[in-house]
C-alpha cells in the first residue's frame, strides 16, 4: 500500500526534486502542496497523508507552532520530515518529534534509507482496495478488482475497467507497476495485468487473454519468466489440466 504525502515548501525546484525521487520507489503517492505552514495545516487536515515534507528554510518558527496546534485536532500525527539547506534546525525537529531531516541539496544515500527505515518502522500491511488518480484538484478513485489492465500511451496510463470503461491517468506506466497490489503483473514495456482475470496464456503466439473483454494482451520476452511463473501460479488453483 501507498504511503500518501503532502510538501510544504514554497521552492518550486525543491519540490519537482522531491517528487521525482520518490516517484521511483513506486510507493509513495503525492497529494498536495502549499507554500506555507497556514495551508499545509489545512491540508495535513483535509486529506490526513501518511508524512508531510516541510522546508525549514523560510518561517521556521511558524513550522513548529503548526507542528504544536496539529495536536489539537488529531491523535495521531502524520510522519514529519523536515528539510533544511543547514543542520541549524535539526535540534527543533527532534523536539518536535520529526521522524528525520534531511539536507539540501538532496543525498540520495541518505534518503534511500530514511525511507526504507520509514517502511521497516510503519509497515503498510494491507494491500489497497482503491488505487486514487490525481489531475490538478481532481481525484478518481478505482477500485483495484475492477482493473483488467492497464496500458501505457506515451507519458500517460489507460486503465480498462471491467465495466468497459477507460481512464485516463497523466502518470508513466512504471508509476503504478509497484503500488498496485501482487495480484497486478507487467507482462510487456505496455502492458500491466490483473492476473485475476487472465483466462488464457498462448507462449507460442505470446499474448494472454482476458476474461470479460474479448482482448489479448501481448507479452514479450523480457517478461516471459513473469507468465511462466503466472502459468504455474494459475496451474496450482487448477483442479485438473489436460496434457
Amino acid at each position: 500500500m501507498s504511503y500518501t504525502y503532502t510538501i510544504i515548501d514554497q521552492d518550486a525546484v525543491s519540490n519537482l526534486q522531491l517528487n521525482a525521487f520518490l516517484e521511483e520507489y513506486g510507493d509513495f503517492e503525492f497529494l498536495n502542496t502549499t507554500s506555507n505552514p497556514s495551508e499545509g495545516l489545512n491540508d495535513i487536515l483535509k486529506y490526513s497523508p501518511d508524512i508531510v515534507f516541510i522546508n525549514l528554510n523560510n518561517d521556521y518558527a511558524s513550522v513548529f507552532l503548526m507542528v504544536t496546534e496539529i495536536h489539537q485536532y488529531l491523535k495521531e500525527l502524520p510522519i514529519l520530515i523536515g528539510i533544511a539547506s543547514t543542520k541549524n534546525y535539526a535540534y527543533d525537529a527532534i523536539k518536535n518529534g520529526f521522524f528525520d531531516y534531511w539536507l539540501q541539496p538532496f543525498n540520495e544515500f541518505d534518503i534511500r534509507k530514511s525511507l526504507l527505515k520509514l517502511k521497516k518502522r510503519i509497515p503498510k500491511e494491507k494491500e489497497p482496495a482503491t488505487i486514487c488518480l490525481k489531475s490538478y484538484n481532481d481525484f478518481q478513485y478505482l477500485n483495484t478488482n475492477d482493473i483488467l489492465y492497464l496500458k501505457a500511451d506515451n507519458n500517460t496510463t489507460e486503465f480498462f475497467m471491467k465495466d468497459g470503461t477507460i481512464i485516463n491517468a497523466f502518470k508513466t506506466l512504471k508509476t503504478f507497476q509497484n503500488t498496485l497490489p501482487e495480484n497486478f503483473m507487467r507482462i510487456h514495456q505496455s502492458y500491466i495485468v490483473n492476473t485475476s482475470y487472465v483466462s488464457r496464456i498462448n507462449f507460442g503466439k505470446s499474448i494472454c487473454a482476458i476474461k470479460a473483454v474479448n482482448e489479448n494482451i501481448p507479452f514479450s520476452k523480457t517478461y516471459r519468466e513473469n507468465m511462466n511463473n503466472l502459468k504455474n501460479i494459475l496451474s496450482k488453483n487448477t483442479l485438473s489440466s489436460l496434457n
